[in-house]
C-alpha cells in the first residue's frame, strides 16, 4: 500500500506548536545513491565518447601540421561511428537516471 505524502492540516492546527508545515526530517529527496550511481556512468559514458573522438585534423601527419598533405585518420570509423555511439549511450544512460524511481 502506498502511504499518503501529502500532510493534511486543518484550522484547529493553526498556532500549535506540535505541527511544523517547514518540517523536513520526514522528507525524502528523490536521488538516491543509485540515481547518482547510474549519473556518473552516463557522465562518463558521454566523456570517453567526447575524448574518443579528438585526434589529429585532416592536415596533421605524424603530429606536425602540413597543408600539403591529408590525414584520412579523420573518417576512422572509431571517431564517426562509435565515439557518436557512447555519447548517446551516455545520454540514454542519464536519462535514465534521472527517470529511475527509488524504492
Amino acid at each position: 500500500m502506498a502511504k499518503n505524502k501529502q500532510k493534511k492540516f486543518s484550522a484547529d492546527q493553526f498556532g500549535n506548536d506540535d505541527v511544523k508545515v517547514g518540517d523536513t526530517s520526514n522528507s525524502q529527496f528523490y536521488f538516491g545513491k543509485e540515481n547518482y550511481k547510474w549519473m556518473l556512468i552516463g557522465l562518463g559514458l558521454i566523456a570517453a565518447g567526447f575524448l574518443v573522438m579528438l585526434g589529429p585534423d585532416a592536415n596533421t601527419v605524424n603530429g606536425k601540421y602540413d597543408p600539403n598533405q591529408w590525414n584520412d585518420g579523420i573518417f576512422s570509423v572509431v571517431r564517426i561511428r562509435i565515439a557518436p555511439l557512447l555519447v548517446v549511450a551516455g545520454f540514454a544512460v542519464e536519462a535514465y537516471a534521472i527517470l529511475k524511481r527509488n524504492k
